[in-house]
């Protein structure tokens, strides 16, 4: 059955951690003076890259953590204080500040700056450690109940608005303006914090749990 309430979690989740807003204008920085075929194809290159790391760590990152002996409960208590640093990161403006010197880094030591889909905007932007984390946090949290489809469709769905937000970069930044994205950013990383402190909660008591 499909567990609405974890697909809406797991899809606010994973928009504040790949935050679809504040990657396109670094895509619009990184594909500026380019043909609009080349910043489409490059949006849809993103997105692929990310969509195939992302849904293959989904399945193999718990068959991996378990090779190395790492609990879900250990995995929700560090996923959680990486994600509560990001949010802190976001409230402060710390995030958006890293990731405008990660683009202007590569379009300072790359020789080819138009091929960005892999690095930086497949990778780390969109399927970052953040993100990775989250996947297996919200799959550990959907097999107790039988519904990863729900997290599986919720991470669609943010891939999805990531390309159109992308594809629209140039006219989106325009209308959001400075202002709205800076309010909105914090907005999502005091979200965010308070998601990544549920986590952490529960990774602690899974564990107080197990010892008894």
């Amino acid at each position: 059955m499909f567990d609405l309430a974890l697909f809406l979690s797991a899809f606010t989740t994973l928009f504040v951690i790949i935050d679809p807003p504040g990657c396109a204008p670094i895509f619009a920085t990184l594909t500026q003076d380019t043909s609009k075929k080349h910043q489409r194809d490059m949006a849809f290159k993103s997105v692929a890259v990310a969509s195939v790391i992302l849904i293959g760590f989904a399945y193999a990152g718990k068959f991996l953590f378990a090779k190395l002996g790492i609990s879900l409960n250990a995995l929700r208590i560090a996923g959680g204080i990486m994600l509560f640093i990001i949010g802190l990161n976001m409230v402060f403006e710390k995030r958006t500040e890293k990731r405008e010197d990660r683009a202007e880094g590569v379009l300072e030591d790359i020789s080819d700056p138009e091929d960005i889909s892999v690095f930086p905007m497949g990778i780390p932007m969109i399927a970052g450690p953040g993100t990775m984390a989250s996947i297996l946090l919200l799959k550990s949290r959907a097999a107790e109940t039988g519904s990863e489809l729900a997290v599986i469709a919720a991470l669609i769905a943010v891939l999805v608005i990531t390309l159109i937000s992308f594809l629209i970069a140039g006219p989106l930044m325009k209308l959001m303006g400075k202002t709205f994205t800076n309010v909105l950013t914090r907005v999502l990383g005091i979200l965010l914090a308070t998601l990544a402190t549920q986590f952490i909660i529960d990774g602690i008591k899974g564990a107080l749990f197990q010892a008894i």
